[in-house]
């Protein structure tokens, strides 16, 4: 059964592949409905609720309504930070020449999209966004975004050895630490804003900003790095609650508990542990873990959005239980639980044509092929499973 269900993930992975590089990395998002020339070309755009509302209408509908307000599929900088993982992952396990063409092809279109005019380099996305909390211009850099990509190109800058891959990943921190807004606690703990335009306290987003920094930690011995990225792993846990989850944010609109965003948390939180040796969050990413799996999961594979509740089913969370998983080393531990989800959303979310789907909700499924949110992020998924695979190898049938 392992060998018909392995042959089958191989296909799924091929054909997300061959969609994906079909597409050139190019496509839509589930947030750029502010792209269109109604918002842009008229006075409707100068209201914020009207942007929220119009932002709302693109990512709820799931008939894509794009073609018919003039929005183009695109680049996403961090969607293309996720293809350089997913890419540098395949190189680990087989250094094609292929491969390779795709690192640097990633490499040169992340780096021509930096945002300009901060402390260091840094990358937002390619739409305008208006949240309940705040209205981001498009480009406008956030901690969430320069994280992922600052960490792929440490990936590639260990594969190709280009220095300015390194040197621009170095240079992430400095915006992290310096034009990123910070909320102390009375301990002196912080947390890092979303982005310099806010000073909003989203859990998840803290986190990513310290990991950056770790990772650039361990290339650099910058002892600066390490101290920040301990305080804000520090605020973040003495914020988790006695059952082990967090909310997403401190907000009184933020106080969901959701799947993908637990998984970030946790593998930012052992990147923390695993460079810098301090085991002082241990419990709480013990804790935190066994929250994640016994809450998410369903037994048929069904990864659920809420604590509370299974729609809508969402394709970033199973992507995120196969890289937590991968990145906490557990992964073969879990790997009954991961076949299982991985099985279910293969079946259940993967258009004839490779891609994979947005969400199903109970009675409606969005099938519109969203480049970062969807495709993206499983590739980077896959990618870290082949990875896992590949050690394994020689243990178990994979």
């Amino acid at each position: 059964m392992r060998v018909k269900n392995a042959a089958n993930i191989k296909n799924s992975f091929e054909a997300l592949k061959s969609f994906c590089e079909g597409e050139e990395f190019k496509g839509w998002d589930p947030y750029d409905g502010l792209n269109s020339w109604v918002i842009q070309k008229t006075p409707l755009g100068k209201s914020s609720l009207i942007r929220l509302a119009w932002i709302q209408l693109f990512k709820r509908n799931p008939l894509n309504l794009r073609y018919i307000f003039g929005i183009k599929k695109d680049y996403n900088p961090k969607g293309l930070g996720l293809f350089l993982i997913g890419y540098c992952n395949l190189y680990k396990i087989k250094a094609k020449e292929e491969y390779l063409e795709k690192i640097d092809f990633l490499s040169n279109k992340i780096l021509e999209l930096n945002t300009t005019g901060y402390s260091g380099a840094c990358w937002g996305y390619n739409f305008d966004w208006q949240a309940r909390a705040f209205f981001q211009p498009k480009f406008t850099p956030t901690v969430v975004a320069t994280s992922f990509i600052g960490e792929a190109l440490i990936e590639a800058y260990n594969i190709t050895k280009r220095s300015e891959l390194l040197k621009t990943a170095i240079s992430c921190s400095e915006f992290v630490l310096n034009d990123l807004n910070k909320t102390y606690d009375d301990d002196g703990d912080f947390t890092f804003s979303y982005s310099p335009l806010d000073s909003t306290q989203v859990y998840n987003a803290g986190l990513l900003g310290a990991k950056l920094l770790i990772l650039v930690y361990s290339q650099t011995k910058n002892d600066e790095l390490l101290v920040a990225a301990k305080k804000v792993v520090s605020y973040v846990c003495k914020r988790q609650t006695n059952d082990g989850a967090w909310s997403y944010g401190t907000l009184p609109f933020h106080q969901w508990i959701d799947n993908f965003h637990t998984g970030y948390n946790l593998e930012c939180i052992f990147r923390y542990q695993e460079v810098s040796g301090d085991l002082t969050f241990k419990n709480y990413i013990d804790k935190g873990l066994n929250y994640y799996l016994n809450t998410f999961f369903t037994d048929k594979g069904i990864s659920k959005y809420y604590n509370n509740k299974t729609f809508p089913i969402d394709i970033h969370a199973p992507a995120q239980l196969i890289v937590t998983l991968s990145k906490l080393g557990v992964l073969k531990k879990n790997r009954e639980l991961v076949d299982r989800v991985l099985f279910w959303t293969t079946d259940n979310m993967q258009s004839s044509k490779g891609y994979f789907y947005y969400q199903k909700k109970k009675w409606v499924t969005s099938k519109i092929p969203y480049i970062r949110w969807a495709q993206s992020w499983m590739f980077y998924a896959f990618s870290y499973y082949q990875l896992e695979c590949n050690l394994h190898a020689g243990n178990q049938d994979s």
